[in-house]
């Protein structure tokens, strides 16, 4: 088994609020990863405060001076998670899509979670998705990340019943509700190393 002790870096966007439910889960005895480090592109987030108060470090690397170089913006996320000496990197309402070169370079070791049941409506809105196509049920799936936007294989899901006069905030906060209970139980199979990427599929041991 690999060293079920990991340095986990978070990269938001917003309010942070997986990023919350993956901290308190830290806390508990026995936890295999520790969340080391949170970087939003975007200045004064709630979710920076929020990581400040469990007395997570954290950064911010705006963005928007790097202008449309995607990739130059991605090397510097990438000098400060390795400075910050990270193994596995959470995206948690990260609005942004990257780029191959730093889906490969942090390929296996980078996980998402996404408000549907993969490969079921990807992108945004997916909760209006899922409405339209008049889904009985909906969730969350928690994967790695690929270059392909929300392709990567599915570590797990969370499934939860669409009821008669949902509409999307009320089926939305269904869903985030269980993706506070997936996302620590997801990092703590990849960061345990009992769910791993093997080509495209997640191997568990």
């Amino acid at each position: 088994m690999p060293d079920t002790h990991k340095r986990v870096g978070v990269l938001i966007s917003g309010r942070g609020s997986n990023m919350v439910s993956l901290a308190e889960a830290a806390q508990a005895p026995g936890y295999p990863a520790e969340i080391a480090l949170v970087i939003s592109n975007i200045p004064d987030v709630a979710g920076l405060d929020r990581a400040r108060s469990f007395g997570i470090a954290t950064a911010t690397i705006d963005h928007r001076p790097f202008g449309r170089d995607r990739e130059a913006f991605e090397r510097a996320v990438d000098e400060l998670l390795r400075v910050n000496q990270i193994d596995l990197v959470v995206l948690a309402g990260f609005m942004r899509i990257l780029t191959p070169w730093f889906v490969k370079r942090w390929e296996g070791r980078m996980i998402n979670i996404h408000p549907s049941l993969l490969p079921l409506f990807k992108g945004t809105h997916t909760h209006r998705q899922a409405l339209e196509a008049g889904a009985s049920e909906h969730g969350c799936s928690v994967h790695f990340v690929v270059p392909e936007l929300d392709a990567g294989p599915v570590i797990l899901q969370a499934k939860v019943p669409v009821l008669p006069g949902d509409d999307e905030e009320t089926l939305s906060q269904r869903v985030l509700v269980e993706e506070h209970k997936l996302y620590p139980a997801a990092l703590a199979d990849v960061a345990s190393g009992r769910a791993r990427l093997a080509g495209d599929v997640v191997i568990r041991a």
